[in-house]
């Protein structure tokens, strides 16, 4: 298997799974644990967790659980995490509430990537475990399925539609994923013979009276049309009252917004918008990729063909409140920016992509912004285009007015920078680095 990096898996989708079962704390935690623990350590063939997180990290054995258990246990439940720390990527959320009538024992597993569930054998480990968790600790509903077609999904299970699921519960089957875990009460409002009944992979009906159902062989191929009809016809099955092509087709929409889209940025500004894409959600990404393809910065227009001439008395002055205004930027910003101190055209694209997150222009007022921002940043970009460009300083009393030349071009970096700082979709028409990649079209 590839081994994939942290920002690897940044952009790959994960299997996800969540579900919330009853236990008995008066038991002993780790009594009551024990069945999952030997579940996972006989069913995770692959993607078992090597690590045990709380306050501090150790390797996974029973007895770091234990401790974990006893460090984090208080009134209000205990929460541990256990991870992996090689491919694929695993992070486990276990979450003991605390000892009343109702106690609940709830797991958010996040497994990465998606496409490690590829095998039949891999998927039925998986179900196993998912099997005996469920068959011990009895649920109303749990699930395993593509976190990015979760979230495109509309299921209060996982998050969606929250003021129903508060009220209800699970009052009805919202949508069907790759597995699911049906309770004894959903079962019965379907119809136990409905639900063993139902076009799908694997459906069995556990011995606390709730029903295992898993739609397709691997987890990872829930996007192909074969899937997807499968997921239609099992959901009405299970839904009368559901249309199946009205279901298949918005199936297919959500299969089709998640096929991928090659980068094709405009190269004046890809540098910064491959950051980007990142930033969305998974569910998101790939509709952002085709927007930011067709995104078209305008040519920047903040030079002159001919220089004002300087009309500053003393110029080492002036550059070196230029100086103070730079060490100021870089002052603020170097623990989130570290290039900032190489003044590298890289560090542009980074300042670029910081803004962007941070959406610096509406998190700060304007008198911020055009008061201490606009300036420093003014001259940051100016001084980058001298160290980097062999510009060289055109001053002006007004500091707006002051230029950069560059071959025979005459550049405008204060206007650039406002012009920059007016909104968030400004810092994309123009953005510091196709400023230095236009400049750097006419470096002598």
């Amino acid at each position: 298997m590839k081994v994939l990096t942290l920002r690897d898996l940044s952009k790959v989708d994960s299997l996800r799974f969540t579900f919330a079962g009853a236990y008995e704390p008066r038991n002993g935690l780790e009594r009551e644990l024990e069945p999952f623990l030997d579940a996972l350590e006989e069913c995770a063939d692959g993607w078992m967790p090597n690590l045990v997180k709380t306050g501090r990290k150790r390797k996974y054995s029973r007895e770091a659980v234990w401790r974990a258990l006893e460090e984090r246990r208080n009134e209000y439940g205990t929460i541990i995490g256990l991870f992996r720390s090689e491919n694929p990527s695993v992070s486990l959320v276990l979450n003991l509430g605390p000892a009343d009538e109702q106690s609940t024992l709830r797991v958010s597993l996040s497994a990465q990537p998606l496409s490690f569930f590829d095998k039949v054998e891999t998927c039925r480990g998986f179900v196993a475990a998912a099997r005996a968790w469920a068959s011990r600790y009895p649920s109303e509903y749990a699930a395993a399925h593509s976190l990015a077609d979760l979230e495109l999904a509309d299921s209060p299970a996982f998050g969606r539609d929250d003021a129903t699921w508060k009220r209800d519960g699970f009052d009805k089957i919202y949508e069907l994923f790759w597995l699911n875990v049906f309770g004894p009460k959903l079962v019965e409002s379907v119809g136990r013979e409905r639900m063993l009944s139902t076009p799908a992979y694997l459906v069995e009906e556990l011995p606390n009276g709730s029903v295992l159902l898993v739609l397709w062989p691997t987890a990872a191929e829930f996007a192909s049309d074969e899937a997807r009809v499968a997921q239609a016809r099992a959901h009405v099955h299970l839904r009368p009252d559901l249309d199946f092509e009205t279901v298949l087709r918005t199936l297919r929409e959500r299969s089709a917004a998640l096929v991928p889209v090659e980068p094709r940025f405009h190269p004046d500004v890809a540098p910064f918008l491959s950051r980007l894409t990142d930033e969305f959600a998974i569910s998101e990404r790939q509709r952002k990729i085709a927007e930011l393809n067709a995104f078209r910065p305008p040519v920047p227009e903040e030079w002159l063909p001919v220089a004002h001439p300087s009309d500053v008395a003393n110029p080492e002055r002036v550059l070196e409140s230029y100086g103070d205004l730079s060490e100021g930027l870089v002052a603020v910003l170097h623990t989130d920016v570290p290039s900032i101190m190489e003044e590298t055209s890289e560090s542009l694209t980074d300042l670029d992509f910081h803004f962007w997150k941070e959406n610096f222009p509406t998190r700060y007022t304007r008198e911020v912004l055009d008061g201490h921002t606009i300036p420093a940043l003014g001259v940051y970009l100016g001084d980058v285009l001298v160290r980097r460009l062999g510009g060289t300083w055109v001053l002006r009393a007004k500091m707006e007015e002051s230029q950069v030349r560059v071959g025979k071009r005459v550049w405008l970096p204060f206007l650039r920078a406002r012009r920059y700082m007016q909104s968030r979709e400004s810092l994309l028409e123009y953005s510091l680095t196709q400023f230095f990649k236009e400049a750097e079209r006419y470096r002598p």
